[in-house]
């Protein structure tokens, strides 16, 4: 349980470190390189001895894991929050995982969602909905293409999680299938210049913050303690504690980053946590009923 709800102390981080980016001395690049970064030099030992099984996982899943939580989702992510709030990125992007999941396997063949799964998705899709709604009339282009941002973000994210499930690597090992292509691709962009560096002019503390909630927190720690809690507590006890996550973004995000909830924020951020515990709820199986066997009947004597 420690584990579990420092993760969702480091996931709260990450949405607040989103926000906070636009206000910072670094440039999104700069935060991309520390997050994927850092956990490699950290685990490099490690690495080294699972090459091969890293070597060996198919293109098709490794591409979704690099997607996933890779360039492309950091890149929406910290978009997306620089435009919005920390309650739009701590509600939207973990969120609407389920949802997107839930699509994902019902394209694969896996079947529709049932019972309170169907009513927790209904529930999230309605507190995202609660969420924007007051930003459609009058319209604000710059909230809607943020939240539209983190749409593509949470996406992108439930890609990597269907993606974790078609590869047989440890946390570890999944960690580095991970950072080592997403910060060769961030080198090569900051490099020729494709993306816009700021790290040599960027102040001390901005460097310091970002690389222990990106790389340390996020990249690292995370990952590993999601993965000992899953382990130690079941997948469904650690999705319902874990979807705590937006109310503490919410509750941080007043001291941190001076922001004031909304009514929306209020009225949303409940649904979409309610929806993602009624989403992640699973029937417990009720047991076959032993086979009603018949009463043996009393030997007759053949001579009666």
């Amino acid at each position: 349980m420690a584990a579990l709800l420092v993760t969702v102390a480091i996931w709260a981080a990450f949405a607040l470190s989103a926000r906070g980016l636009s206000t910072s001395t670094l440039e999104p690049a700069d935060a991309a390189l520390l997050r994927f970064g850092v956990p490699l030099l950290v685990l490099l030992p490690a690495l080294w001895r699972r090459r091969r099984r890293i070597a060996a996982v198919k293109p098709a899943a490794a591409l979704k894991i690099v997607c996933g939580a890779g360039v492309p989702f950091f890149l929406a992510a910290m978009h997306g929050g620089s435009l919005t709030s920390a309650a739009f990125v701590g509600s939207i992007v973990p969120g609407m995982v389920p949802l997107f999941v839930a699509a994902l396997m019902a394209a694969r063949g896996h079947g529709l969602p049932k019972g309170t799964q169907v009513a927790g998705l209904a529930l999230i899709a309605a507190g995202v909905a609660a969420l924007v709604w007051r930003y459609v009339v009058p319209v604000d282009a710059d909230v809607l293409e943020g939240a539209g941002t983190l749409l593509v973000a949470s996406g992108l994210w439930a890609l990597y999680t269907v993606g974790l499930r078609d590869v047989d690597l440890d946390p570890v090992g999944s960690i580095g299938l991970l950072c080592l292509p997403s910060f060769a691709v961030i080198g090569l962009l900051v490099l020729t210049g494709v993306l816009p560096t700021g790290l040599a002019h960027a102040t001390g503390g901005d460097i310091v913050t970002f690389l222990v909630v990106q790389g340390l927190g996020v990249g690292l720690c995370a990952g590993l303690l999601y993965a000992f809690a899953i382990r130690r507590l079941g997948a469904e006890r650690s999705s319902v504690v874990g979807s705590l996550s937006p109310v503490a973004v919410v509750l941080l995000a007043i001291p941190v980053l001076g922001e004031s909830p909304t009514p929306a924020v209020l009225v949303g951020v409940p649904l979409i946590t309610a929806g993602v515990v009624l989403a992640n709820r699973r029937r417990t199986p009720v047991p076959p009923r032993p086979p009603v066997r018949p009463r043996p009947r009393p030997e007759v004597p053949a001579d009666a």
